[in-house]
């Protein structure tokens, strides 16, 4: 009859293969976890319920309380203020960015420096619409300028 004894170091080496199993499967998971998607936002982010806070009439120091500093203006019967955005996500990481939304917010003032309208346009099936008044941009002075301010912030889709 033979009586084997196993060595303390001979009985410790599956647990120490299965820690580096796990060790491994860990490391692996974080990462593909580093290799999700990620979104963007660039320039003007819009405060929840801002655009409920400006009447029509309200005066144009009431709008940069609310709004703050636009990101240009423009003079168009009166002076306009746009506030630009884009949201942009990638959906592996080291991929390019898409573009998913952007937007100019523009608040029009009379001569008396009083908001006469909103809008908020973005891009529906490819034309400048409003978002407010569900409408898309017609010509003239307020598209020639709102179409750079487009083709700026990225383009189409």
């Amino acid at each position: 009859m033979t009586i084997s004894i196993q060595s303390d170091a001979a009985s410790r080496r599956p647990a120490r293969r299965s820690l580096k199993l796990v060790a491994a499967a860990a490391m692996v998971c974080a990462v593909l976890a580093g290799c999700t998607g990620e979104q963007f936002q660039k320039g003007y982010i819009l405060p929840p319920g801002a655009l409920e806070q400006i009447p029509i009439g309200a005066s144009q120091d009431q709008v940069l309380i609310v709004m703050g500093t636009p990101s240009t203006v423009a003079t168009l019967n009166g002076e306009v203020f746009y506030y630009i955005s884009q949201r942009s996500e990638r959906k592996v990481a080291f991929m390019p960015q898409q573009v998913t939304d952007q937007r100019v917010i523009a608040i029009y003032f009379d001569k008396d420096r009083r908001v006469i309208r909103l809008a908020n346009y973005g891009l529906k099936d490819g034309k400048i619409f409003d978002f407010i008044s569900r409408t898309t941009a017609s010509g003239g002075q307020e598209m020639s300028y709102l179409a750079p301010l487009f083709r700026l912030i990225g383009g189409s889709r």
